[in-house]
């Protein structure tokens, strides 16, 4: 079991930056990946952003450029650093953790946090 609980969201103007967190706890020496989903009223959950446990990371390629996913392991933490915000960017944002174990995966969740972003 892997516990997240996400942090950072808020109201900021177009152009603006905001700074989520992630923490986790549990398993979490069984995660492979961490990463940052998005949802917009009406539209459906898509990917932001991921990191995995050795470095790599993964953007939508929309948001390259403006959005940087960072993780600290001494803290358990991820990051997701995005600036230059648009109003299409509000969506509430959550966290994923994803494990592998004996080649099944497992995903994991946080309760998600809303970012508004004002026109």
């Amino acid at each position: 079991q892997v516990q997240l609980v996400e942090s950072g969201g808020g109201l900021v103007q177009a152009g603006g930056s905001l700074r989520l967190s992630c923490a986790a706890s549990g398993s979490i020496f069984s995660i492979n990946t961490m990463g940052w989903y998005r949802q917009a009223p009406g539209k459906q959950r898509e990917l932001v952003a991921a990191i995995t446990s050795g470095g790599s990371r993964n953007y939508a390629d929309s948001l390259k450029g403006r959005f940087t996913i960072s993780r600290d392991n001494a803290k358990n933490t991820v990051y997701l650093q995005m600036n230059s915000l648009k109003p299409e960017d509000t969506a509430v944002y959550y966290c994923n953790a994803h494990l592998e174990i004996f080649a099944k995966g497992y995903d994991y969740w946080g309760q998600g946090t809303q970012v508004t972003v004002s026109s």
